[in-house]
């Protein structure tokens, strides 16, 4: 009965966002021929302001799991769209065991889980160091990564673009020295992102 509920829950909220960001930011959607139908993926994009996950959320095509910092659980609200979308919480600063356990579980069955390599709004405008925990999922699963792009002003009634890149893989890293593999990639996803910006 709960997981009824949920998936009810979730086409009312996931149709409401959409309209929302269709009539109050006029997205754009570009690239989505290039999501894979099938097969594990992780989606990363840009992180510029809230508005970023539930518009990769109602956009992506794939039912996708994102990885989210366990303050936003403080927030009724917030918590509450974390449940409907079976969100994985995270806790910022740590190796958190339980976020990376569940992330590689639902990779193995073949999902998506979607995360923002900087770490935090505007992480490189910041001067935060780009976090390597998409490179490490996908070296680790095998999962094929497709780079997103947001673009344009935030503000109500500016157009938004979102663009999906075509996706990556990086399985031929599988065996090579962990830091030096988890820098490259991290550095390349980063890079495709940063593309699909402009």
């Amino acid at each position: 009965m709960k997981n009824i509920l949920r998936q009810i829950l979730k086409k009312i909220v996931e149709g409401a966002i959409f309209l929302y960001c269709k009539i109050v930011h006029r997205v754009k959607i570009e690239g989505t021929e290039n999501i894979p139908k099938e097969g594990a993926l992780i989606f990363c994009g840009n992180h510029r302001s809230f508005l970023d996950p539930p518009l990769m959320k109602v956009t992506a095509t794939r039912e996708t799991h994102f990885l989210a910092k366990e303050e936003l659980y403080k927030n009724p609200f917030l918590a509450f769209l974390g449940w409907v979308f079976e969100a994985i919480p995270v806790k910022r600063d740590a190796k958190d065991i339980n976020a990376i356990k569940s992330s590689l579980k639902y990779l193995k069955k073949g999902e998506s889980i979607a995360l923002f390599p900087e770490g935090t709004r505007n992480g490189l405008a910041k001067g935060e160091k780009v976090k390597d925990g998409a490179a490490f999922f996908a070296i680790r699963s095998g999962a094929k990564v497709v780079p997103v792009g947001i673009s344009g002003k935030t503000g109500a009634f500016s157009k938004i673009t979102i663009r999906y890149g075509k996706a990556l893989d990086y399985s031929n890293y599988k065996q090579a020295e962990e830091k030096e593999a988890l820098e490259i990639v991290t550095k390349d996803i980063m890079d495709h992102i940063l593309a699909l910006t402009k």
